[in-house]
């Protein structure tokens, strides 16, 4: 997806209502032009609307950047709870299917790498209301993950989620730095070799399902 010009995003998410517009505008501008390079001017214009209509449902543009990071969180969570209906009690199958996704999802969706990543490195602030959302998303994968590693029967699962958690992210950084896909085509198989030498002896093949908690 190319970065939008100044009218040409509005056209695209005409038929949302003002407030998701405003959302869908802002997030592919902070994501294409980087949060500090974007005012809340050219996303008013960009969304087809004002400034007076856009500080009536975000209070700052520091409230815009968390909404926007809190909706791309939701979405991956979403996708994530599709894989895990699919696969009901197999949290083997879940975690395999996991680890396909994401590697494909990170090839088709390369562009500038994870949104909220680059949104830690844009706002060093901890304090920063977007800081909150990252943070809180990042350890909800890493749980999750470790759940589901436990619930699959690999050894050590909270070691091999940190891992896989960090390869992900390692993946995504090199493939930016390099201006290349190759760390992110690999990824795949990284992914499935390190999960294979967690592999309990005897295991069953559909591991073991524990009750897993709400996302946050």
């Amino acid at each position: 997806m190319t970065a939008p010009r100044a009218g040409s995003a509005a056209a695209s998410h005409a038929p949302l209502p003002p407030r998701e517009r405003m959302l869908a505008v802002a997030r592919e501008l902070f994501y294409h032009r980087g949060i500090h390079a974007v005012g809340v001017d050219a996303i008013a214009e960009a969304a087809g609307t004002n400034k007076m209509t856009l500080y009536r449902h975000f209070s700052s543009k520091d409230d815009l950047v968390a909404a926007c990071l809190r909706k791309l969180a939701a979405e991956t969570d979403a996708e994530w709870d599709a894989i895990a209906a699919a696969h009901p009690g197999d949290p083997k199958g879940e975690l395999t299917a996991w680890l396909q996704h994401i590697g494909q999802w990170f090839i088709r969706e390369s562009g500038r790498g994870c949104a909220l990543a680059n949104a830690a490195v844009e706002l060093p602030n901890q304090d920063h209301p977007a800081r909150q959302v990252i943070r809180e998303h990042k350890s909800a994968v890493r749980e999750r993950l470790a759940r589901l590693c436990r619930d699959a029967g690999l050894r050590d699962p909270e070691a091999v989620a940190s891992q896989v958690f960090l390869v992900c992210e390692g993946a995504r950084g090199a493939a930016q730095s390099l201006g290349s896909d190759e760390p992110l085509t690999r990824l795949p198989g990284l992914l499935k070799d390190l999960v294979e030498e967690h592999r309990s002896p005897g295991a069953t093949s559909r591991g073991t399902r524990h009750h897993r908690s709400r996302r946050i």
